[in-house]
């Protein structure tokens, strides 16, 4: 009976199909609670044919040692491939798959689930009335705001969508710019990210991690906002984002607000510079983290091993 290692925590915490295809199956499951270090890996990886992987440190050792054992195929339950080293894996052929596709509805409404909480002030009279309060603070509308989209794909398109509804004023930023869709839901184009900072007030990020972009918003992203101040949103990856210039951002004031499902390292360790800041709402990477998205993501990373078992 082949062997595989499950590590996804959505995975094994959310019931449903996905979960039922696993155990049909002819293999024998083991559940590890990721997202798992090197060492963990290490001692361990050889003995699996398959990893139903999340953000694992999948490292060029890693995988060097899954081939020298049983391993055949990594499924990357997700999208995000930035914490697996392609090039190891490419050189030791061991195929990688990922879940394209399936999570762009739910992350779009995360998205806006972070604004509204904002701007409306949902978190802090949460806790208010949590504590028997009655104290009414003053919101924001978005409506007629301008919103700057960073990389206009799947999950993009979607928040660009929803943000028409909401009567945003949409401009979109992205290398490969699809025409077509941009026409037909009367989207401003921008000539580069510095732009978005610039013109709008909200920046949402949505582009995927590449060794090219890794901390890609930086202190020059800033210094031409002018008066400009800007709500930072970001579902994408903590890495697009320079932590120092971001905390100057904040502490001047020109980032008024950053909105963010993801950090730097996760999980979230107690002494983050982010922790406990007022102009800053975190949770806990679960954009995607939905039953719907988490049955869709790991039926796909299900099938997608089963292909090379």
């Amino acid at each position: 009976m082949k062997k595989i290692l499950l590590t996804s925590t959505s995975f094994q915490d959310t019931p449903g199909g996905h979960q039922e295809l696993l155990q049909f199956q002819n293999i024998e499951v083991r559940n590890l609670r990721g997202p798992l270090k090197e060492g963990v890996l290490l001692p361990i990886i050889g003995e699996f044919e398959g990893l139903i992987c999340g953000d694992d440190e999948i490292t060029s050792d890693v995988i060097k040692v899954g081939a020298e054992g049983k391993l055949k195929v990594i499924s990357k339950y997700g999208i995000g491939l930035d914490k697996i080293n392609l090039k190891a894996a490419e050189k030791f052929g061991i195929p990688i798959t990922n879940c394209s596709g399936v999570n762009h509805i739910t992350v779009a409404e995360h998205v806006f689930a972070l604004m509204l909480t904002h701007y409306k002030n949902i978190h802090l009279e949460y806790n208010y009335t949590q504590n028997g309060q009655w104290k009414r603070l003053i919101g924001h509308e978005i409506y007629k705001k301008k919103i700057g989209i960073i990389g206009l794909g799947r999950i993009g398109k979607e928040v660009a969508k929803r943000a028409g509804v909401f009567g945003l004023e949409v401009f979109a930023y992205d290398i490969y710019l699809d025409r077509e869709f941009i026409h037909e839901y009367g989207i401003n184009i921008l000539s580069s990210m510095e732009e978005a900072f610039q013109k709008c007030d909200i920046v949402t990020l949505h582009m995927n991690l590449t060794e090219d972009n890794k901390n890609i918003i930086s202190e020059s992203t800033f210094k031409n906002m002018g008066s400009n101040e800007v709500v930072l949103v970001n579902t994408a990856r903590g890495d697009l984002i320079n932590m120092d210039a971001l905390l100057e951002g904040l502490n001047k004031n020109f980032i008024r607000a950053y909105l963010t499902d993801v950090l730097d390292e996760e999980p979230m360790p107690s002494n983050h510079p982010l922790q406990s800041r007022k102009d800053v709402l975190i949770t806990p990477h679960i954009g995607s983290r939905t039953f719907e998205s988490v049955e869709r993501q790991g039926t796909m990373a299900v099938e997608n091993l089963l292909k090379y078992l």
